[in-house]
């Protein structure tokens, strides 16, 4: 046995992804010592482990979009754009952009390590301890053992609630037996550049695909778009159904998945100039949507999206559609804010039970429908800039203001004011 290793920071964060940098970078920035924990080698979750390689929720969804996140996803944009690894924006539905993830690895590393984070890859969460309404410490393996690490606040942005789970603070599966289903991001190269790539020329040999009994075809219709780097071309077209928290549920989905993935890749050499294509990748890891959430303090409703809601302890902006894909119809539904913007406010990244914890990206508080809108990466970028102030807040003093939180997100170039955004951006072709 080796012996455990015992550490302390303010702030300890689970979750290397967007939300996760963001949060860790945040907290760092106002002078608390912290700690993200990442279980992968890399940065960047969902953007560089899982294919998903569209930051979707930046920017409002109208004829002329404008921008709904600023502050630290701001600089990462600006950081990839200098690398020539952005495009966008971009409109399929939404509004997003386009990127290469190896330079969103480099980003996201020298972001975080400027702010002064302690970044420990490779570093799986197994177990947290609670004093009492609040987490005293999370303990992470990697290859020499266990190391336990106290700290005076929590960020849960793993995506899954593994550390509000592990604390025993109060979650949920899903809402109400709903689930929204994940897709595998699946990635081609050999299709030249100049042959123009078409979502609907995509969606039209699948369907003939399909009535010719090919098998293992999901989605008929999905986001097709070339990265700016490599040219190589990203589809989200494979989906399954899968428990996100069992291991063998969602190995099962993954190799369902990358089966899936080589008969796509039949299907799109049929279409003229994709005869060479070949498949890059496969996630590795599938793109869940929906997995635990923290229960808040408050929960982000069907009706704040559908209302452009605006609260007193608004702390990010939600521009994004309720995009939820239905694992009984492999449909998925599209419903734009009734606004530009609804308000997530503080309390919907608060633990309901457990004073020091603080949830992040997908792991925050909404129901079906507004869980659907504030997942997306964009979003998670401010939500987790928004938990990490927080969480450093409290670190310092055992409380936290919103008032106080609000005051530091606009001095770091957060977007609070939704009636008043800065004008609108030029969509790419």
């Amino acid at each position: 046995m080796h012996p455990t290793r015992a550490e302390s920071y303010d702030v300890v964060v689970v979750g290397g992804g967007s939300a996760g940098v963001a949060a860790a970078v945040a907290a760092a920035r106002i002078g608390a010592r912290t700690l993200l924990v990442e279980a992968a080698g890399f940065l960047g979750g969902a953007s560089t482990l899982r294919n998903v390689l569209t930051y979707c929720g930046l920017y409002t969804l109208g004829p002329k979009p404008r921008p709904a996140v600023g502050g630290i996803a701001q600089e990462v944009l600006a950081a990839l754009r200098a690398l020539g690894a952005l495009v966008g924006p971009k409109r399929f539905r939404g509004v997003f952009v386009v990127f290469d993830p190896e330079a969103v690895k480099r980003v996201l590393d020298d972001i975080a390590l400027e702010a002064g984070v302690d970044v420990l890859l490779h570093a799986l969460l197994i177990a947290a301890e609670r004093d009492g309404n609040a987490v005293r410490a999370v303990r992470v393996q990697d290859r020499s053992g266990p190391r336990r690490i106290e700290a005076r606040a929590f960020v849960d942005a793993s995506g899954d609630c593994d550390l509000a789970y592990f604390a025993g603070a109060s979650t949920r599966y899903g809402n109400r037996g709903f689930i929204n289903m994940g897709t595998l991001g699946t990635r081609f190269g050999g299709i030249p550049r100049e042959v123009p790539v078409s979502a609907a020329r995509w969606s039209e040999a699948i369907r003939e695909a399909k009535a010719r009994g090919v098998p293992h075809l999901s989605k008929e219709t999905g986001l097709v778009v070339r990265l700016p780097i490599s040219g190589d071309v990203v589809a989200y077209l494979v989906a399954e159904e899968y428990d996100a928290r069992d291991a063998a549920s969602i190995g099962a989905a993954e190799m369902r998945g990358r089966r899936q993935a080589w008969t796509y890749l039949d299907v799109i050499r049929g279409i003229p100039g994709h005869g060479n294509a070949y498949l890059v990748s496969t996630g590795p890891e599938f793109g869940t949507r929906e997995s635990r959430h923290v229960d808040a303090l408050y929960q982000v409703t069907a009706e704040d999206l559908r209302s452009g809601a605006r609260f007193p302890d608004g702390i990010a902006l939600g521009a994004w559609a309720s995009e939820f894909h239905d694992p009984a119809t492999l449909g998925s539904s599209f419903e734009k804010p009734g606004s530009e913007t609804y308000d997530i406010p503080l309390r919907a990244l608060v633990s309901r039970d457990v004073s020091n914890l603080f949830a992040a990206g997908r792991t925050a508080d909404g129901d079906r429908i507004a869980g659907a809108s504030l997942r997306v990466m964009g979003t998670a970028f401010a939500t987790g800039q928004a938990a990490g102030v927080a969480a450093a807040h409290f670190a310092a003093q055992g409380s936290v203001s919103a008032d106080e939180v609000r005051k530091a997100l606009a001095a770091q170039g957060a977007l609070l004011d939704g009636e008043n955004l800065p004008g609108p951006v030029a969509i790419e072709a």
